[in-house]
C-alpha cells in the first residue's frame, strides 16, 4: 500500500456543485453537475473529511481522467472529467506523455486515432484534439484549485466551526493546491505561451478571463512558488505523493532555467542556486541503487524513492485506469514478439516506440556500455518505414511492473510504476547546465562530479571537464530522463525542436526527417477553447 489519503478519491465520487463554475476559457467542459445526488459545495464541505477528498481529486486527477478510474460518459456519475474526449485520453499525465514526447527524438506512435499522427510529424493545427485536452485538463484542475481555495477561507472554516486542529491541517492543503495550479499554469505557459489566468479572487460565473502573456504568466508561477516556501510543508515532511518545500524550490529552478525561451531574460544564476539548495539542503538523497530501480512497480520503496521529489502515484488496485497515466505508457509499448509477462503486463497496444536518432545517443543498443539503453531489438528494425507498424522502430523497456527483484506486482492489467515527475537527478543535470549557460552562482568541478555520478550509476564511462559541454549535457539529459516528459521543454531551450539544426525520422511527415517552422515551439491555442473564449488570440503562425 502506498500514501493512504489517494484512496479517497477513488471510492467517492467528488463533484464541487453549482456554486463551482467555470470560466469561459473551460465552459465548454461538461463539468456542472446534472444530478440530485451530487453535492453542493456548502452541504459537502460540513464533512470534516471532504477537505482532504478535494486534494485526493487534485493529486488524483494527474493520473485519471474522471471520477471513477477513466470515466464512463454513459454513467453520470462515473463521467469522465473533460467532455468530448474519454477520460482515458484526458489523462493529465497521459497528455503531458503526447505532447512532450511523441513530437520529439525520443518516441513515436503507430496509431491514427484522430489527430494523434501529426504530433509525431510536428505538423498539428488548432484543431488538435488532443492539445485541446491538454489546455482544457490543465484549466480543469486550476477550477478545482480555485474552488478549493474559495471554500477555505478563515472565514468559511469559521462559520462552519471547523476546529484548531483541521484549520492547521487545510492550511497545507491550500499550500498544496495552489502549488498543483501553479504546475498546471507552467504547463501552460510551456506549452500555449499566453493564457488567461483565474485565481480564488476572481468572480464566479460567466466572464471572458483576460489572456496573459507568457511573461506575465511567467511572473504569477515564480510569485506563487516563491510564496509557497512560506507555506508548504517542509522538505521530506509531507507524505510520500504529496508535495512539500522542495517540490516547490524544484518547478521555480525549471522555469528560470527556461526564463530565457519564457520571457526573453536568461536567470541561470537563480536556477542553479535553487538547485544546490536542493540538492544540499532538501534531505532528497541520490538514489544508489540500479538505474532500472527507479521505474519499477515498487520504486516507491525500493531505494529509488529517496530522489523522488513529486512522483505521480500508481496503483494497481486503488487505480482503477486502464487507459491513463502508466497503464497508458505501459500497454502502448508493448507489441510485435515482446512478451506482456515480462514487462509486468497483461498485453500490449502496438503503440509507442523510439527513433533511430535517440538510439544513437547510447554507445550500444544493448545497454551493456550505459545500463540506461534499454530498447528491445528482437523482430524490431531501427528505421521506422512505416509510423503505423509498431515493429519498425526500437521498442523501450525503461518501465516495468515488476518490483526490483523481480517478483509481481499487485496485478498485471494496471501498473503499480509511480511516475517520477521531479526527482533530485534532474536537479544534478539542471545545476550541469546553468553553470555551463554562465551562472556564477555554480561550479564547473561540482557540476562535472554530479554529471560522474548519475553516469556511474549507469555503468558508463565518466566525462572530463573538456566533455562537459551544453551539446553533452542535452544528449545527457536524453539519456537519462527519457520517457519522463521533458524531451519537448528541453529540445525548445537548446534551439534543436522545431527548425533544421537537429533532424529525426518523421520530423515534418517525411521518413528521413526535415525542418519545421520555427512558430511551432508554440502549441497552438486550440480553436474549441478559441470558440468558447472569442477574446483568446490564436498564437503566430496557425
Amino acid at each position: 500500500m502506498k500514501i493512504s489519503f489517494k484512496y479517497i478519491s477513488y471510492f467517492f465520487l467528488f463533484v464541487l456543485g453549482i456554486s463551482m463554475t467555470f470560466t469561459s476559457c473551460t465552459d465548454d467542459l461538461n463539468v456542472t453537475p446534472k444530478d440530485d445526488d451530487e453535492f453542493l459545495s456548502e452541504t459537502f464541505f460540513q464533512n470534516p473529511a471532504s477537505y482532504k477528498q478535494v486534494l485526493a481529486k487534485l493529486y488524483a486527477g494527474l493520473y485519471v481522467g474522471g471520477n471513477d478510474g477513466d470515466g464512463d460518459a454513459n454513467v453520470p456519475s462515473k463521467s469522465p472529467d473533460i467532455a468530448g474526449l474519454g477520460g482515458d485520453f484526458s489523462s493529465y499525465l497521459r497528455l503531458l506523455f503526447v505532447t512532450q514526447e511523441f513530437p520529439t527524438d525520443e518516441a513515436i506512435i503507430a496509431w491514427a486515432d484522430g489527430t494523434l499522427p501529426t504530433l509525431n510529424s510536428q505538423t498539428w493545427s488548432p484543431a488538435n484534439e488532443f492539445l485541446e485536452g491538454t489546455f482544457s485538463r490543465a484549466f480543469y484542475h486550476i477550477s478545482v484549485a480555485n474552488e478549493f481555495l474559495r471554500q477555505t477561507t478563515d472565514d468559511k472554516l469559521t462559520a462552519r466551526g471547523v476546529d484548531a486542529a483541521l484549520k492547521a491541517d487545510i492550511a497545507k492543503f491550500r499550500a498544496e493546491a495552489r502549488f498543483l495550479r501553479a504546475f498546471s499554469y507552467y504547463n501552460l505557459m510551456d506549452l500555449f505561451g499566453n493564457v488567461p489566468i483565474t485565481t480564488e479572487n476572481d468572480q464566479v460565473g460567466f466572464f471572458y478571463p483576460v489572456q496573459k502573456s507568457r511573461a506575465e504568466v511567467f511572473a504569477f508561477v515564480e510569485s506563487e512558488l516563491k510564496d509557497l516556501d512560506n507555506s508548504l510543508v517542509a522538505s521530506k515532511q509531507n507524505e510520500y505523493g504529496r508535495v512539500d518545500k522542495a517540490a516547490a524550490k524544484f518547478l521555480l529552478a525549471q522555469i528560470y532555467l527556461n526564463a530565457k525561451v519564457y520571457t526573453g531574460t536568461a536567470r541561470n544564476n537563480e536556477a542553479a542556486t535553487l538547485c544546490s539548495e536542493i540538492i544540499n539542503s532538501s534531505g532528497y538523497t541520490f538514489a544508489n541503487v540500479p538505474y532500472r530501480y527507479l521505474f519499477s512497480a515498487d520504486n516507491n520503496r525500493n531505494g529509488a524513492q529517496t530522489e523522488f521529489i513529486f512522483p505521480i502515484v500508481s496503483d494497481g488496485n486503488a487505480i482503477r485506469a486502464t487507459g491513463g497515466g502508466m497503464s497508458f505508457i505501459m500497454h502502448a509499448s508493448i507489441g510485435g514478439s515482446m512478451i506482456p509477462a515480462s514487462r509486468g503486463m497483461d498485453g500490449g497496444w502496438q503503440g509507442i516506440r523510439t527513433r533511430r536518432e535517440f538510439v544513437n545517443l547510447f554507445a550500444d543498443e544493448t545497454a551493456t556500455a550505459d545500463n540506461r539503453g534499454t530498447f528491445y531489438t528482437d523482430g524490431q528494425s531501427k528505421d521506422i518505414n512505416n509510423v503505423g507498424t509498431f515493429t519498425d522502430g526500437y521498442a523501450v523497456t525503461k518501465y516495468i511492473n515488476k518490483n526490483a527483484d523481480g517478483s509481481a506486482a499487485q496485478r498485471n492489467d494496471i501498473p503499480d510504476i509511480d511516475f517520477p515527475m521531479f526527482r533530485l537527478t534532474d536537479a544534478y543535470l539542471m545545476y550541469a547546465e546553468a553553470t555551463l549557460r554562465g551562472a556564477t552562482t555554480g561550479n564547473i568541478t561540482t557540476a562535472l562530479g554530479y554529471i560522474n555520478q548519475i553516469r556511474t550509476r549507469a555503468n558508463a564511462p565518466t566525462i572530463s571537464a573538456q566533455e562537459l559541454t551544453l551539446d553533452f549535457i542535452l544528449d545527457e539529459r536524453g539519456r537519462e530522463l527519457f520517457w519522463e516528459c521533458h524531451r519537448r521543454t528541453d529540445l525548445i531551450r537548446f534551439g534543436k525542436f522545431s527548425g533544421g539544426s537537429k533532424i529525426w525520422q518523421w520530423k515534418g511527415g517525411t521518413l528521413n526527417g526535415q525542418s519545421t517552422e520555427s512558430y511551432r515551439d508554440l502549441m497552438p491555442i486550440p480553436a474549441r477553447n478559441i470558440q468558447a473564449n472569442p477574446t483568446l488570440k490564436q498564437n503566430p503562425g496557425y
